[in-house]
């Protein structure tokens, strides 16, 4: 008896060395925490060196309880391969969907990447960047892992950068920009969208289930015509305007992308995004630093609205080129005109900018081609002579027409891109993207310049400077890129053609880089046969840009609607045109929610018309401060309703606009109940009375003074109708 009392003390003591060791063990992990003012990313170090994201979620009280929140978590058995590494590799003992995938100089395939050191730095007011480095313990790979965290908009960035130092080059198969890990939920639920020419944003909600489910594009250029890279996850369940947790995130690349959801067997939700790595298996040479493009993601515990007005401020405040700058008004001769103008009926056009009373005229495609006249879209690309037919005294003219006007003027280029029926073409078919001995494939009668080169980068680069060296008061151009990339082959890249996707949008920014270095201020719009291209990565070099060539009023309360939850109005490129069966007002209100432009003909206006079109740009130019600067309300969606709305209040709280849009034609069907207003302040009165009201027509809301109160928690009704089809409030202190 005594014996086994000896055994038990024993026992007993044993235990409690193990139990208190590994408390030890864990405690002493090391903690690496990213934190905004409303969340934190927590990744841990652990005693073999791995670095694993451990959290992800809204920031916690105290910063000593983040090294508990493994242990309440299930771990997979030892031979699962799950793991939630930060940047997950593969050829070890990972077994899911690696974010990093290499070959090294001698041909073996394993990486495993162990923690070496950390650093965080503060880069400017309110925002941080946090540097791990990682390293591999049998071959000299080192790769860098990036986060940024902005406190006040709850957005983080994360990236990496790659090196080596092996005696040859080594094969970067896959090389994600960043590998999030969610836990803790029962559910995900997917908010992608898919599109195509003038059908741009078309959403689509699934709950995510076992497996992967990859959105990806392999256009080369215009890659975000089938399938735009950003997207949302709802976690738990679907997220609506002002309730649920939800994820916002996309790649600030401008080509191939790919982003993979994969559901564990544990029910852990693992996103990793980056460049897409079919056919781009990227050839890194020895002591090269390979930066990958930025992933940028916010969360949001109040649902999507929350989560869209934190992106947009970000976006204004760090992304978009003169985020917090006003934007130009402008009419463009596009669908005035198309190829068809001369000297003479521009110089009329231009006189009606001035007559209409917006900031600027933009000539578009057919200026150009004298060889090849541009006359329509199989000529010219790739020969920016101005076409001495058509415009015998050149663009200087048109720019002192425009001065005279008292109006900018703007001019549209599609450098990036030539027609075979072009001198260019015949003079340098080197550089041009298309497989030696294969037929060439057109898209839009084109093919596309290799931008892997840097005599093309010169070549695009001197497109615009040559034109701002001979037209110094050029205030404006639009960037058109409408051809995606078949038979991708590069006369430059020689035997590294697998290089050739990821230099060519690298090549593309160069050039971008230059142009902002030497035009800075310059607006400029990014097009691409609709929203083919945009992204932040783009979006630092453009002031807006177009959503879709799809400009039907009621198609765009839609597409802006979905494109508003990324990208703030000022950014959204919204033209009034005679597309689409609905009045001129519904179509001018609706523009009104965007950046505000024209394609119309002046001239065709009528009376009342044209009175109410120029009252129209200037009730927009006193709002424009709170629709470009003040933030978003989506009110009412139009996919469930009879009728959408949208609001814009100010960052004092003190003005706001409420556009409201019929978007069903059927008998009775509009608003038949009050709208709660959001944004204002509750012991604030509120003048509300409706602006942009057709000459002769009575306003339908009738002006009063409310509390603010009462407009949130009662709301008002703006009366749309099939008949009334759309109505726009303004809101002011009262």
């Amino acid at each position: 008896m005594k014996k086994q009392s000896i055994n038990l003390r024993q026992s007993f003591a044993i235990a409690f060395f193990i139990l208190t060791s590994y408390c030890s063990t864990v405690t002493a992990q090391q903690i690496i925490a990213v934190k905004t003012k409303t969340n934190a990313l927590v990744l841990q170090v652990t005693p073999g060196k791995e670095v694993n994201t451990i959290y992800l979620g809204e920031k916690l009280a105290n910063d000593s309880d983040y090294s508990k929140i493994q242990s309440q978590y299930r771990q997979g058995t030892d031979y699962s391969g799950i793991y939630n590494a930060a940047y997950t590799a593969s050829g070890s003992k990972n077994l899911l969907e690696p974010a990093i995938t290499v070959t090294h100089a001698d041909g073996n395939t394993s990486l495993d990447l162990l923690y070496v050191s950390h650093k965080t730095n503060t880069v400017s007011t309110g925002v941080t960047q946090t540097e791990i480095t990682l390293k591999d313990p049998v071959y000299p790979v080192e790769v860098h892992l990036f986060i940024q965290a902005y406190y006040d908009t709850d957005v983080i960035e994360q990236w990496t950068t790659i090196q080596h130092n092996e005696k040859g080059s080594i094969t970067l198969n896959k090389y994600a920009s960043a590998n999030l890990y969610l836990k803790g939920y029962k559910n995900f639920y997917l908010n992608q969208y898919h599109g195509d020419w003038a059908k741009e944003m078309q959403p689509e909600e699934t709950k995510i289930t076992h497996g992967i489910k990859t959105l990806d594009t392999k256009l080369g250029s215009r890659t975000n015509l089938f399938q735009p890279s950003v997207f949302m996850v709802s976690l738990d369940k679907p997220a609506t305007e002002d309730e649920g947790k939800v994820l916002f995130a996309g790649l600030e690349w401008s080509g191939n992308f790919r982003t993979d959801l994969e559901l564990d067997p544990l029910n852990n939700l693992r996103v990793i995004s980056g460049i897409n790595n079919a056919a781009a298996a990227y050839k890194l040479a020895k002591s090269e630093v390979f930066t990958t493009p930025k992933f940028w993601y916010t969360l949001s515990s109040k649902g999507k609205g929350t989560a869209s007005r934190n992106l947009h401020d970000w976006s204004r405040t760090y992304k978009i080129l003169g985020g917090k700058e006003d934007r130009l008004t402008l009419l463009n001769n596009w669908e005035a005109t198309y190829f068809n103008f001369d000297e003479e009926k521009l110089k009329v056009l231009i006189a009606d900018s001035k007559k209409l009373g917006v900031d600027l005229f933009l000539l578009d495609d057919g200026w150009f081609g004298n060889t090849y006249p541009r006359n329509n879209d199989d000529a010219a690309l790739g020969d920016w002579d101005v076409n001495k037919k058509k415009l015998p005294n050149g663009i200087g003219t048109l720019v002192k027409t425009a001065k005279d006007n008292q109006v900018k003027f703007g001019i549209w280029i599609e450098p990036e891109m030539v027609n075979p029926a072009s001198d260019l073409y015949k003079k340098h078919p080197d550089w041009v993207i298309k497989q030696p001995g294969r037929a060439e494939h057109y898209f839009r009668n084109q093919l596309v310049l290799d931008l892997a080169n840097p005599k093309v980068q010169d070549f695009v680069y001197g497109v615009v400077d040559n034109l701002f060296t001979e037209n110094p008061e050029l205030a404006y151009i639009k960037w058109d890129c409408n051809a995606v990339i078949y038979n991708a082959y590069s006369n430059y890249l020689k035997d590294k053609q697998n290089n050739f996707y990821t230099d060519y949008v690298n090549g593309l920014y160069k050039v971008l880089e230059r142009i902002r270095v030497k035009y800075p201020k310059v607006p400029m719009m990014l097009c691409s046969g609709g929203g083919g291209r945009v992204d932040y990565g783009a979006l630092k070099y453009f002031t807006e840009f177009w959503p879709s060539d799809n400009t039907d009023p009621l198609e765009r309360v839609y597409m802006q609607w979905e494109y508003s939850y990324f990208y703030p109005a000022l950014t959204i490129a919204a033209h009034v045109t005679d597309w689409g069966k609905q009045p001129l007002k519904y179509r001018t209100d609706v523009a009104m929610m965007g950046k505000l432009g024209f394609d119309i003909v002046v001239k065709d206006l009528n009376e009342k018309d044209l009175a109410f079109t120029q009252k129209a740009i200037k009730n927009y130019n006193e709002l424009s401060n709170t629709i470009w600067q003040g933030d978003q309300y989506r009110l009412q969606n139009p996919w469930d309703n009879d009728a959408a709305s949208v609001m814009f209040v100010n960052k004092n709280g003190n003005e706001g606009v409420v556009f409201s849009y019929s978007v069903n034609s059927r008998y009775e069907a509009g608003t038949h109940l009050p709208i709660k207003l959001k944004g204002l302040q509750a012991g604030q009165n509120y003048k509300v009375e409706e602006i942009n009201v057709y000459p002769d027509k009575k306003p339908v809301v009738e002006t009063a003074v409310y509390s603010g109160d009462f407009l949130m928690q009662v709301g008002i009704n703006p009366n749309v109708t099939a008949s009334n089809s759309s109505v726009v409030l303004k809101i002011t202190k009262a």
